[in-house]
């Protein structure tokens, strides 16, 4: 005798069938219709790390477009007495903009040998560079500029600018659907632009070694300026977040297993 069955809905909303057997005993059966497999969602308190962690990325992302954008990532300057007249010149470039400045020797620091700093007031003349257009290199006080080097640290620090759009975007997603499975793609994007970043900054770096040394005919005194100081603290930042958003991402805390177990049993 076939046995009887009966369509019963199921704790998580699908429709399972339940046969009576031969014996009076009640067999399950999986339901008809297709398994679906449920998403985990993220908890409030995980959804406010992430924002959190969101932030300290945002952070980065702001200063790293600070210092790409603007000129002072180095600062070149004469002597304050190579012209042996009132003024002197000093020069200050970036990734995609130089600029020439004449001042005052009055307005200068007298304890300081060379001319400058560049945010003195005086005569500007800027320029961009025209690496990405003709091809020609610049020079810059009868030096010249190796346009390869130059270019390598643009596209690196554009490249990096890219990254950080799309971990960006990860987080968002993240967010908006609730769900933590965009957390590792955000994390190596992160981790990844803030890597590029620094590499940018060193691919810069030799940049101007290669500029001083191509020309010995006017002494000059090089210095970092804070543009790239925002750029080396902005990869730093990056790494941090993409490491938050990578430890978030974990189905349990790095550092739930290093704590000792406590004792259920009560004595």
């Amino acid at each position: 005798m076939w046995a009887n069955y009966i369509v019963q809905p199921e704790e998580d909303g699908r429709m399972g069938v339940v046969g009576a057997g031969p014996h009076g005993g009640l067999a399950g059966v999986k339901g008809v219709g297709r398994a679906t497999r449920r998403t985990p969602r993220m908890s409030d308190s995980q959804e406010g790390k992430i924002k959190l962690a969101f932030f300290v990325a945002i952070v980065g992302v702001t200063l790293t477009v600070l210092g790409v954008g603007t000129e002072f990532w180095v600062e070149l300057a004469t002597p304050k007495t190579w012209s042996n007249n009132q003024t002197c010149q000093t020069a200050h470039y970036g990734l995609w903009k130089g600029c020439t400045r004449t001042l005052w020797v009055d307005d200068i620091n007298p304890e300081r040998e060379s001319c400058g700093p560049a945010d003195l007031p005086g005569e500007s003349n800027c320029t961009y560079f025209k690496f990405f257009t003709n091809g020609d290199n610049a020079v810059i006080f009868m030096k010249t500029t190796h346009k390869n080097l130059n270019i390598a640290a643009a596209i690196l620090a554009m490249i990096a600018l890219s990254m950080m759009v799309m971990g960006a975007i990860c987080i968002t997603m993240s967010l908006s659907k609730g769900v933590p499975f965009f957390l590792k793609p955000a994390s190596f994007c992160f981790i990844l632009s803030g890597l590029l970043v620094l590499l940018s900054i060193l691919v810069f770096h030799q940049s101007v070694l290669a500029l001083l040394s191509s020309d010995h005919s006017i002494p000059l005194h090089h210095e970092l300026s804070w543009s790239i100081a925002c750029v080396g603290f902005a990869g730093a930042i990056l790494i941090m977040g993409g490491i938050l958003f990578l430890i978030l991402s974990l189905p349990y805390s790095p550092w739930e297993k290093c704590l000792p177990q406590r004792n259920s049993s009560t004595t």
